[in-house]
């Protein structure tokens, strides 16, 4: 992370989230001491039977209708946490699934949050629980303010990521906006 690092804009947020994905790729997520490169993501919008939206706006779902760079984090299999950074424009209905990071910073805190575990960031559970992201975040402004923040120290997203169906879920299995990249260190 050098001089050049700065939040990630609202502009490049604010498309459709199968095309914002992969520009995640290689983004930093900082948070609380913390700083982890995006190496993996997985797009979903509102007319997709996987996506939270697929049926309409709900209590829970409604951050993915607000503006983009907003992060919507939402509870599951009754014990954790995943987060979302939502994209398009208001009421698209649309987030990217933030599923892995590579630890850069704050390696220590995060094995203390993830208990001593070797995996720290390897999944979207996983991820959030390294970084401390929880209900309280959800909604919070990804590009400015004092949250979790994505960031852009001028590392290029990649040019040919790996993309692959979407893991996790059970419907539109087939769908291929899952993409990852090999880790970079730094």
């Amino acid at each position: 992370m050098g001089p050049a690092m700065r939040r990630v804009a609202r502009s490049l947020l604010a498309a459709d989230a199968p095309d914002v994905a992969p520009q995640l790729l290689n983004k930093l997520l900082v948070y609380d001491g913390c700083v982890g490169r995006i190496i993996e993501v997985e797009a979903y919008r509102q007319d997709d039977p996987a996506s939270h939206t697929f049926r309409g706006r709900t209590d829970r779902n409604a951050v993915m209708f607000g503006p983009a760079g907003h992060l919507y984090v939402y509870f599951t299999y009754g014990m954790h946490h995943c987060a979302n950074v939502v994209t398009g424009p208001k009421g698209a209905g649309a987030a990217v699934l933030l599923r892995a990071v590579v630890p850069i910073a704050g390696l220590e805190l995060m094995s203390e949050r993830r208990r001593g575990r070797r995996q720290l960031a390897d999944a979207p559970a996983k991820l959030c629980q390294a970084f401390a992201i929880g209900p309280e975040h959800n909604g919070i402004d990804v590009c400015r303010g004092t949250g979790p923040g994505l960031f852009d120290d001028g590392t290029a997203a990649p040019d040919n990521p790996t993309v692959g169906p979407r893991v996790g879920i059970s419907k539109a299995v087939d769908v291929p906006w899952r993409w990852r990249v090999p880790a970079i260190e730094g």
